[in-house]
């Protein structure tokens, strides 16, 4: 929770689970002193919700009996809205909280809408298929995504506890400068404090965020998205590749799968070549890329990449030739 409006939403969330409610029980749990906790029970009855305050040893805060939240209204295109915005961020795997509370938060929707809407939605769940898998990757802890919102939006540095690849862990102060969501992960952009040097830090890898005293300035045109994709196009592995192109900068670029490799002008091979970076683990899936350019290409690194391009060449080459299926599996060395 980072504000007053969620802290009095999630009092209310709590009432309505039943019974009496004591004061310091609540300020545990909302993250508030008591003071605040009866100030909230204040806002939620100038709301005209009717919370009642119960006096003696065993005294707190209770709803009036008989009290029940006045039903959702919502249209059938937003109901439809909400419930798939949770599935499919839970599917891709941008849900920060886990797969029981998207769920229930689903559930909690459904179980507030009126009854034909409600069955009609049940029912697109119950027989909808996705094409593609759902991700699995590591969840950001919800806490640290929205404490970066927050900061991100106030311009204020953080102080955060970051472990990195290698599993070294550190505190650093940064300056969240934007947040991104990206295959199935959220990211940090923005430079460190210190150094200045700009980062892109995973925040399933961030532990705790602490708002520190001071604020920044975003450069004008910033494009945290830019800055990420560029960031994981030179993330270290195995191989380093290094392609020469001919044609438009833009057009080499949009046939490239986003956040793979950079491009950028040609070095000594003229005005209308271009230079594609990239690392990658394997090599085997490079050659369909290539050819995907539909524009001439100079392989300058690594050697063994024009190795793969030449056998894949020869696999595809014979596969169009063969007029059996035998004759194809052959090709392939099935």
């Amino acid at each position: 929770m980072t504000g007053p409006t969620s802290r009095v939403l999630a009092l209310l969330e709590i009432l309505q689970g039943g019974g009496t409610h004591a004061v310091p029980g609540l300020a545990e749990r909302l993250g508030v002193d008591e003071r605040t906790v009866r100030r909230y029970a204040g806002h939620l009855l100038d709301l005209e919700v009717p919370v009642e305050s119960v006096r003696g040893r065993y005294g707190g805060y209770r709803l009036a009996p008989g009290f029940r939240m006045p039903p959702l209204m919502l249209t059938g295109e937003e109901a439809l809205a909400l419930v798939l915005g949770l599935v499919a961020g839970r599917r891709a795997g941008l849900v920060t909280a886990s797969p029981e509370a998207a769920e229930s938060a689903a559930a909690k929707v459904r179980r507030v809408l009126p009854a034909t809407l409600a069955a009609r939605l049940d029912a697109l769940l119950a027989t909808i298929a996705f094409t593609a898998p759902a991700r699995e990757a590591p969840a950001a802890d919800t806490t640290v995504l929205l404490q970066l919102a927050e900061a991100a939006r106030q311009r204020r540095p953080v102080m955060i506890s970051y472990t990195d690849r290698t599993g070294r862990n550190s505190e650093r102060t940064m300056h969240p400068y934007g947040i991104v969501a990206h295959s199935g992960r959220w990211y940090l952009a923005g430079p460190g404090a210190a150094s200045g040097e700009m980062r892109t830090l995973r925040l399933d890898r961030i532990a705790w965020v602490r708002v520190e005293p001071g604020a920044f300035v975003v450069p004008d045109g910033f494009q945290p998205a830019d800055v990420v994709l560029t960031s994981l196009a030179g993330t270290p592995w195995q191989h380093e590749v290094v392609v020469a192109v001919r044609g438009p900068a833009e057009e080499v670029r949009a046939r490239l799968p986003r956040g793979v490799a950079t491009v950028e002008p040609g070095d000594g091979d003229g005005a209308d070549w271009v230079v594609v970076r990239l690392r990658a683990e394997r090599l085997d899936w490079l050659p369909g890329v290539l050819a995907g350019l539909g524009r001439p290409f100079v392989i300058r690194q690594p050697a063994e990449l024009r190795d793969v391009v030449r056998a894949w060449t020869d696999r595809v080459a014979a596969s169009a030739a063969a007029t059996s299926p035998q004759e194809a599996a052959a090709a392939y060395g099935n």
